[in-house]
């Protein structure tokens, strides 16, 4: 049996995490593996519950608030979906994950690091993914693939453009910081060109561990 993985899409607003979960999956799928697709905020009933309060865009969270929520969700997600999935030896993507956190209520809106690392510590302890995956585009193309989409824009869609550009430095930040961890990949392209960037990541960093 494979040994499960856990594998994050991490990235600002408009880099496309979505599609490439997906184009992920079924690029494991077709070499024999199970996989759960998942999402944060989210991926379980009491996540989903949180979510819609986070995205909410008439909410009016403090940067502190809002990342309790955010790991009250985490942790439920974990305990409720990722870990029992890793158990059965499936592999797990997740768009988005806990430097989300770091970006958006650290880089972006200016909480302590190491409060949200206490909070991280005291929900997770020492899980973290296997390989988490940075889809970087430069802000102001991420805005504008937004804004070209039909759905109204949730309340972190809606942060102005200096948020956008903090939100990519942090995230290009914590993958310098975590090379073991963390590669970064241009999201610029087609969606299949970025997905064939995605697999040979993959296939580099997990595969023949992963699949022996």
């Amino acid at each position: 049996m494979a040994t499960g993985k856990f594998i994050t899409l991490e990235g600002g607003e408009g880099v496309g995490k979505t599609t490439q979960v997906e184009l992920l999956a079924g690029t494991l799928r077709e070499r024999g593996l199970g996989v759960t697709t998942t999402r944060e905020p989210g991926g379980s009933p009491g996540a989903e519950e949180i979510r819609e309060m986070l995205l909410d865009p008439s909410a009016d969270w403090t940067p502190a608030s809002e990342t309790l929520l955010h790991f009250a969700a985490r942790a439920n997600h974990y305990t409720t979906l990722i870990a029992p999935a890793l158990k059965r030896g499936e592999w797990v993507i997740s768009d988005r994950f806990a430097d989300s956190t770091r970006a958006y209520q650290g880089y972006g809106m200016g909480l302590e690091l190491s409060a949200i690392e206490t909070l991280y510590q005291l929900a997770l302890g020492d899980f973290e993914p296997d390989l988490t995956l940075i889809l970087d585009i430069p802000a102001e193309l991420a805005v504008e693939r937004r804004r070209n989409r039909a759905a109204a824009p949730d309340r972190y869609e809606q942060m102005d453009m200096a948020f956008h550009r903090r939100l990519r430095d942090g995230f290009l930040e914590i993958a310098a910081h975590r090379p073991d961890r963390c590669t970064v990949i241009s999201a610029d392209g087609s969606p299949d060109c970025v997905a064939a960037r995605i697999r040979a990541a993959v296939m580099e960093r997990l595969w023949e561990e992963g699949a022996q």
